[in-house]
């Protein structure tokens, strides 16, 4: 059942009640908010300020707006040099890009410094659709993640994005924080807790069977998944893990051990990813029965979303099966 201190929409399962945006619009809103009462954000960016929601602040602060051109690996130094002077730098590009293109210079310029530069990743997962390949980030998860000093945010929605600027700006560390095009229902609200490093369940049966854990949007299909499975007689909860470094350890091991079997959930790649921080936790704490939804070592393609995500696997009816599987193998 939805939770009630997570003030999630009312109307959650109305899809066609609650309003859809990209978590890139989340950033827009939230730069502007911050630029306005801390005169240390600027914005590095790569010619791309209209599609990544900069614009607004470009032409607000145009003082604090630095345009680097089709030159990712130049951001990364520019931002590390704003961060070393005293300045709170967001730098943001498409995710395939940043850190696609320019890790390297994130890992020695900014992460071995540990400099509290944001690196803000947008166009992410194959819902951004006909761009194709090229353009879908599939694996930005692990390559930050697998970083010294790096933390790694994926808001849940647009609202869950807005909060995780606020946030980023509070700590004094490098943070990836993982965004995307396509819109999608905002199912949470500005009294929803979010907190770096903490987990949130959104959903929780009296006994739960499955624990379903993930990031990113595909968690409105996992309250989805989770209300149907309800009434097939398998209880679950939804655990969302939007820090994905730091993990809330704890929070995970409770959630699965409560369930006997868990199931991961990400529009990204399976391997590294949050289904890999989880096996990881779950291997060194109480091994059980895991399934992972996600892309399975393949790149993307051009399509709709909703095509994409159909034939990725990446759905609510893929949860559920996930979640029957991982059941079948826990409690037989």
């Amino acid at each position: 059942m939805i939770l009630h201190d997570t003030h999630l929409h009312e109307d959650i399962f109305d899809t066609g009640k609650l309003e859809h945006a990209g978590l890139r619009d989340g950033f827009g809103a939230a730069i502007g908010e911050l630029a306005d009462s801390d005169e240390r954000v600027v914005v590095v960016c790569a010619d791309v300020s209209k599609s990544v929601r900069a614009d607004v602040f470009r032409k607000k602060h145009p003082e604090r707006y630095v345009e680097v051109g089709v030159a990712e690996q130049n951001m990364a130094g520019v931002a590390a040099g704003l961060a070393q002077v005293g300045m709170l730098p967001f730098m943001v590009t498409f995710a395939a890009f940043s850190p696609g293109r320019n890790r390297e210079q994130i890992r020695t310029a900014i992460a071995l410094s540990d400099l509290p530069v944001k690196v803000v990743g947008t166009h992410t997962g194959v819902s951004v659709g006909p761009d194709g390949a090229t353009h879908q980030a599939l694996d930005d998860i692990t390559l930050m993640r697998v970083m010294p000093n790096m933390q790694v945010v994926v808001p849940a929605d647009r609202e869950e994005a807005r909060k995780a600027i606020h946030a980023s700006a509070a700590v004094n560390k490098p943070i990836y924080i993982r965004l995307t095009r396509h819109e999608t229902p905002v199912f949470t609200t500005t009294d929803t807790p979010f907190e770096i490093g903490r987990a949130e369940y959104l959903w929780r049966s009296p006994q739960p069977r499955v624990a379903l854990m993930g990031a990113g949007p595909l968690l409105y299909e996992a309250l989805h998944a989770a209300r149907m499975l309800e009434g097939e007689g398998i209880g679950t909860s939804v655990l969302n893990l939007h820090s994905v470094k730091p993990m809330d350890i704890d929070r995970v091991k409770e959630a699965a051990g409560d369930a006997g079997a868990v199931v991961s959930i990400e529009e990204h790649q399976i391997l590294g990813g949050v289904g890999g921080t989880v096996a990881e936790i779950l291997a060194q704490n109480t091994p059980m029965p895991l399934e992972m939804v996600a892309v399975h070592d393949a790149f993307g393609q051009s399509g709709t979303a909703q095509e994409l995500l159909e034939h990725y696997g990446l759905t609510r009816g893929s949860i559920m099966e996930a979640a029957r599987k991982a059941h079948g193998r826990a409690h037989g």
